[in-house]
């Protein structure tokens, strides 16, 4: 009997030594076309880890519309970093305590290592000829853009759209007039940027996608190449993708050093790298060169130029009541 009690003993310590030995666990909620970038940059980062560490990682992503993945964070999701493509989902987690209220002085450019701008991707062959904002008002023409209430993606969409009538030397009003011409010719709103993507190319709704520069490569890769052509307009905006660490949840799991380490990284000339190879825009002045075959000349207009900030974009423009529901029924 001693014996029995004795073997049990053992494997019990066992068990909790190889219980202590695992790889940390670290989730990552994202947001919708980032995750073939985050797929190859999960790979990099583990491999970095073992090395300047000698720990294992394993690292999991969620992904959905930024908003929608904001709110479920908020509502108990434990992420243990959150990276997003606008600013507003990180301010909204910020003034709940899930993230820390200073968050955009915790990394460098904001805690933005990357930035992004939307573009249109056509049909191939660009049967309905489009090459700039005008082209999608006109009478005909189905434009698939996400919901600007539940994705940052359709937000970028509608600031572009708003700032590019501006640049025309249009007045707000006109503005208006002109994003709500817009939006009449879209025939379903995408909850997220991945749902865009499956709307134009699996269900083949529309002539016309508005999404994020990096949409391309993923599209090509999962697509194969020659389905879109890719549609530079004039005029668009600059799309920052902020990142943050989930203080509420790393505090809980001990995994606060590894949830920095995990954002520093994306700072490195490897990870600028991969995103660049994603069509993300990197920070590095070098790397742009590099790939200026991906990232062409444009104008870009900074959110402040127009909008002052995205938190008061959201208030004027997403907001339950303000300019986006006065301009778009849902359908």
């Amino acid at each position: 009997m001693k014996k029995h009690l004795l073997v049990c003993v053992v494997f019990a310590i066992s068990g909790l030594a190889a219980t202590s030995a695992s790889a940390q666990t670290l989730l990552n909620a994202s947001y919708d076309v980032a995750r073939e970038f985050y797929k190859d940059y999960n790979a990099a980062f583990v491999v970095h880890y073992k090395k300047t560490t000698g720990k294992d990682v394993k690292i999991d992503q969620a992904h959905g519309g930024s908003s929608a993945q904001a709110r479920a964070v908020f509502d108990g999701l434990e992420a243990d970093v959150v990276t997003m493509n606008t600013t507003t989902d990180i301010e909204f987690l910020a003034s709940n305590g899930v993230v820390a209220k200073d968050w955009a002085k915790k990394f460098p450019n904001n805690a933005a290592p990357t930035s992004s701008t939307m573009l249109f991707l056509t049909r191939n062959g660009n049967p309905k000829g489009i090459k700039d904002w005008d082209d999608l008002i006109k009478p005909g023409v189905q434009v698939i853009i996400v919901n600007p209430k539940t994705g940052g993606n359709g937000r970028m969409a509608y600031l572009a759209a708003w700032a590019y009538a501006r640049k025309k030397g249009q007045t707000d009003a006109q503005a208006a007039e002109f994003v709500g011409k817009l939006f009449k010719n879209v025939p379903i709103l995408a909850k997220g940027g991945r749902d865009a993507t499956t709307i134009f190319l699996q269900r083949n709704i529309g002539d016309v996608l508005v999404t994020f520069e990096s949409e391309v490569v993923s599209v090509d890769r999962e697509f194969g190449e020659g389905k879109v052509d890719a549609v530079l307009p004039s005029v668009s905006i600059i799309a920052d993708n902020p990142v943050a660490v989930v203080e509420r949840t790393v505090a809980k799991k001990g995994t606060g050093e590894l949830a920095k380490a995990y954002l520093d990284y994306l700072y490195s000339d490897e990870a600028q790298e991969i995103a660049a190879k994603h069509a993300l825009r990197p920070r590095s002045p070098a790397l742009l060169k590099k790939y200026a075959s991906t990232f062409k000349p444009i104008q870009l207009v900074p959110v402040s130029e127009y909008f002052g900030s995205l938190s008061e974009a959201q208030k004027v423009h997403f907001n339950d009541g303000g300019q986006f529901d006065k301009i778009y029924t849902v359908k």
